[in-house]
């Protein structure tokens, strides 16, 4: 738990400080560091893909998405670049039938596209107006409904979530969750509107706690699903108490691209 918080004291400063400092690129380049070391993780420990060429492929196009969100956005250019990767899988399957299987290509192509599209929803959000504020959206709504997930688990736990895919998962800390993810958003839009003079709809902000929170659940326990099927411990070990970046951002992954959509559909931030 120590290492934990730890990590949260000193990794959520610099966070905050490339968001709120750094030129949009910068953060860009973080995401893409991100969704390479993720989709590597993915892969590795999987076992879907080990082949230099299929990990090589699938790492070059996580780490170049970020950057596409950031500079432009043509559907045309992630069409190609989708092209691309299939063309490149199946290249190595072809040359190496005997030991790839369609499982792995599978498992390469899906992974690619999942963890940056993910993560890079982030760099699309920092990219909107008022997208300093819009980016931490995800971030604190996943963070704080693990947190929460966390400690009312362990003060309240009593009836079993989901015992064969994440065993200390409760029901109540479920609850948990959601509710420290309603109050997270409240009092952020709180923040912003009384430190920051912005207008802001506080039944957005609740309806993002609430859809966020139960997206970074799907999203934990999906990521935890494989790790279970492959029996995987962790992803990693990059954050120390965490894992990781598959077992710190699998929440975000899922909840990143949910708040991208409600922005434009329902704003809670003006001015």
């Amino acid at each position: 738990m120590k290492a934990r918080i730890l990590v949260a004291v000193v990794c959520l400063p610099l966070l905050l400080a490339v968001i709120c400092l750094c030129p949009p690129v910068i953060f860009a380049a973080l995401v893409s560091v991100l969704s390479a070391v993720g989709i590597f993780e993915a892969l590795w420990n999987t076992g879907f893909a080990k082949r230099p060429v299929v990990v090589g492929g699938a790492v070059l196009f996580s780490a170049l998405v970020p950057f596409w969100v950031c500079f432009s956005g043509s559907i045309l250019q992630f069409g190609i670049a989708l092209y691309l990767l299939a063309v490149l899988l199946f290249g190595e399957a072809l040359l190496r039938h005997r030991v790839t299987t369609p499982e792995q290509l599978g498992g390469a192509f899906f992974f690619s596209i999942l963890i940056s599209f993910g993560l890079s929803s982030l760099v699309y959000l920092n990219g909107l107006p008022n997208g300093k504020f819009l980016v931490l959206l995800p971030i604190i709504v996943s963070f704080l409904s693990d947190a929460g997930g966390l400690f009312t688990g362990m003060i309240a736990g009593r009836h079993k979530l989901a015992p064969e895919l994440s065993p200390k998962k409760t029901v109540e800390g479920a609850v948990g969750a959601i509710i420290y993810g309603i109050l997270g958003m409240a009092l952020y839009g709180l923040i912003l509107q009384k430190g920051f003079g912005l207008a802001v709809s506080y039944p957005a902000f609740l309806l993002y706690g609430l859809l966020g929170s139960f997206l970074s659940m799907i999203g934990d326990l999906s990521f935890s699903y494989v790790k279970r099927h492959f029996a995987i411990k962790d992803y990693g070990r990059i954050f120390p108490g965490h894992g990781g970046v598959l077992d710190r951002f699998d929440s975000v992954i899922f909840c990143a691209p949910l708040i991208a959509f409600l922005v434009l559909i329902v704003p809670a931030v003006a001015g």
